[in-house]
């Protein structure tokens, strides 16, 4: 799914890479998208990507991302655009879910008989009391 078309852009003067342009030059950019006002998506979808990403979503309901990564801000706005559209593809994907089984006899045996040999191998290591020897 791609969100770009609602995406709201600023820039903002970023920290790191940049020489002589690093205090003066625009290059880091925050994206934001609005959930609530998206067109693009379904009041379920809107939901399911509240529930998701309820900790990146402000109290407006906008999902904010900050790139900051890359020397020019054209770079950073691609890099937004794509940690935006991989979180909401993330949150829309249903997950299935658990199916709980129980372990086979087979199993449950093989891991007894590993603990007892694990046991006999533990025991070779403890000291000989040498009162009780006969």
């Amino acid at each position: 799914m791609d969100v770009s078309r609602e995406i709201i852009f600023k820039t903002t003067r970023s920290s790191g890479k940049g020489g002589q342009n690093v205090n003066k030059v625009e290059t880091a950019v925050v994206a934001y998208f609005d959930i609530t006002a998206s067109s693009l998506l379904t009041p379920e979808q809107k939901s399911r990507v509240y529930h998701r990403l309820s900790t990146r979503i402000n109290a407006n309901g906008v999902l904010q991302v900050r790139s900051k990564s890359h020397r020019t801000q054209l770079e950073n706005k691609e890099d937004a655009v794509r940690k935006i559209n991989a979180l909401v593809v993330q949150a829309l994907q249903v997950r299935k879910p658990r199916i709980a089984t129980t372990a086979t006899r087979a199993s449950i045996e093989k891991r007894i008989e590993r603990k007892k040999k694990e046991s006999v191998k533990k025991s070779f290591r403890r000291k000989i009391d040498k009162n009780n020897l006969e």
